[in-house]
């Protein structure tokens, strides 16, 4: 049965960092962008200053117009709402106008951030984490922080402001009655600091549940094929309802504790507003207090409790939001496996000599999967790696270009180790075709020229000729423009290879790694391919994982590797000779591979 992945590490499974330092780290994301959010403060404060207003004025229609039955009073009331109106308009244009604009550019500024940080993570971060993981962190994740940095601390200003100037209007017209409301104030933060801290923990655990929907998802539609061809469309449906139920029980329960937040809240600010009724009315009684000014109280603490009550439920959503920067800063923070040393070198006029010595590697602690590698490799010699599955032909791939460093042990190109090259100028000599030819979802021609980003239209056109692909292109009928679809879906695996044999000829490296396989190619396919490698393999050094017969008789010499040792290295005679390991594997499997490739 195929489940969720749990052996990986957690992207959430480190320490929590301090609170106040991912406010710190937040709040920074808002300097570049400091005149404007001075401008959508300015609307705030204006906005909720404008806001107080209005109570004070109810007071003088009761008490002024209404007891002495003023009507140019009336009139002047009226028309200074109507201008307090239009002024808070303009406040609140200003205000969201340009915390919007922060808000969408802090979330390209993070996108773009944190997706560079992850171009530069090494092949083992990803080896270790699942694409719908990282996708549900790069865009859902940072929308979160979006929102609290821009409308929650928009709202948090605005409501601050209206509390504490509602509490200063009251204490001016009757201390006594706001010393009594202010009593009731330690209770409901104490509620609210709880079920705030409740809210948090399991706004976090429903974050990760859909993190691990999205990676059920992802890892279905990238296998779609294995799906249909396997007919589980039924059990995959079942698979990801399982994963998305658990993370609806954990919504439930988040929803549960959200939905009690408010109500008890709002009792309380309520049964404030009900005392402020029953003692303000015993001051009317008792001439401290006018009709008028009980009006206005009255407001004023709906005003408060509608403020604190905001208050209260923002705290609950900056405690939802610290979930989500949490993960996106401890991606900001992972580290490179693989870094460029301190004054790491360019790689330049390289010949293409290979050398390796005494590498030992393994993915797992304990699990050694080479010991001790020896070789030699001239500039411009073939070497083809044979040996059966788990030898260690793929680990050596992997070292070549650095994307993982070996356990002990070293590899020098033209002298010098690759540890102390810059990665960047190592991988720019060195062509990759792989096994499973894998292209991006554009045109023909962006994948061709991902070779070379800037090369010119008649380079292209030359490495596709190389490669025997350019007359089946250009019998497409959008010609280079032609989609190849996800992962290259539309093209034929002939035409795919012959696509990357193109890319990596416009490349153009002075080291070529070919995990060579056309078995599963018809005779003409498999005819254009050799055909286009052995245009490529020209005047390179080249490392191949040899699949047929017919490759490993082009290779100077074969390097035969059991259980990630090198235990056999000449050409093909030699070896077949000596009868040892490749004897038996050219017996076993390449003979055996040619003669249904003849049949």
């Amino acid at each position: 049965m195929i489940e969720i992945r749990r052996g990986a590490p957690s992207l959430d499974a480190r320490e929590i960092p301090d609170a106040r330092l991912q406010w710190r780290r937040l709040l920074a994301y808002l300097h570049p962008y400091k005149w404007r959010l001075f401008v959508a403060i300015i609307g705030v404060l204006f906005s909720a200053g404008l806001s107080l207003v209005f109570p004070a004025v109810i007071s003088s229609v009761v008490d002024s117009v209404f007891v002495e039955a003023d009507l140019a009073l009336l009139d002047e009331i009226t028309l200074l709402l109507l201008l307090v109106f239009l002024l808070r308009s303009f406040a609140a244009f200003a205000q969201n106008y340009n915390l919007n604009y922060v808000g969408e550019k802090i979330v390209v500024d993070i996108r773009e951030e944190l997706y560079a940080h992850l171009q530069f993570l090494s092949v083992r971060f990803y080896t270790d984490r699942r694409v719908g993981e990282l996708v549900s962190r790069i865009s859902s994740d940072v929308t979160v922080v979006r929102t609290v940095l821009t409308g929650n601390i928009s709202t948090l200003l605005q409501q601050s402001m209206t509390l504490l100037g509602s509490v200063g209007v009251m204490f001016w017209l009757n201390w006594r009655l706001t010393l009594f409301i202010v009593v009731l104030m330690p209770v409901i933060v104490g509620v609210g600091f709880v079920l705030g801290s409740a809210i948090r923990r399991m706004s976090t655990r429903v974050q990760d549940e859909i993190a691990g929907a999205t990676v059920v998802a992802e890892e279905v539609f990238q296998n779609i094929r294995e799906v249909k061809s396997f007919a589980r469309e039924n059990y995959e449906i079942r698979r990801y309802n399982r994963a998305i139920e658990v993370a609806f029980r954990a919504a439930v329960k988040l929803l549960t504790v959200r939905s009690v937040f408010g109500p008890v809240i709002g009792f309380f600010a309520f049964a404030g507003l009900a005392l402020i009724l029953w003692f303000g009315g015993r001051e009317v009684l008792d001439g401290r207090l006018s009709a008028g000014e009980l009006i206005a109280f009255l407001i004023y603490g709906l005003t408060v409790a509608g403020s604190f009550a905001g208050l209260i439920n923002l705290y609950s959503q900056f405690q939802e939001a610290l979930g989500a920067t949490k993960r996106v800063f401890q991606l900001l923070d992972t580290k490179p496996d693989i870094q460029d040393s301190a004054g790491a070198q360019a790689l330049v006029n390289v010949a293409g000599g290979i050398t390796m010595r005494n590498l030992s590697f393994s993915y797992e602690e304990g699990n050694e999967v080479l010991s001790c590698v020896n070789l030699d490799i001239e500039a411009g010699e073939i070497i083809a790696l044979v040996g059966p599955s788990g030898a260690g032909k793929s680990t050596l791939f992997n070292l070549l270009p650095r994307f993982y460093d070996p356990d002990a042990g070293a590899i020098f190109i033209d002298g010098h180790d690759i540890r102390d090259l810059t990665q960047s100028s190592l991988r720019r000599q060195i062509g990759i075709v792989p096994q499973e030819t894998l292209l991006f979802g554009g045109s023909i021609r962006e994948n061709i020229l991902y070779g070379k980003l800037d090369a010119e239209e008649a380079d292209m056109i030359a490495a596709a000729r190389s490669a025997n692909a350019h007359d089946f292109i250009s019998a497409l009928p959008k010609g280079y423009e032609t989609i190849v679809g996800e992962r290259g879906v539309k093209l034929s695996g002939g035409q795919r290879q012959r696509v990357a044999i193109a890319r990596a000829l416009l490349k153009d490296p002075a080291i070529l790694l070919l995990d060579e396989a056309t078995s599963s190619l018809d005779n003409e396919s498999e005819q254009l391919v050799q055909d286009a490698l052995g245009k490529l393999m020209q005047n390179r050094t080249t490392v191949i994982i040899a699949h047929r017969l017919s490759t490993v008789r082009i290779a100077h010499r074969i390097a035969v590797l059991d259980a990630g040792r090198l235990i056999e290295l000449g050409t093909h005679d030699q070896l077949l000779g000596r009868q040892g390991l490749y004897a038996k594997l050219y017996a076993m499997q390449f003979r055996e591979a040619d003669l249904f490739s003849v049949v």
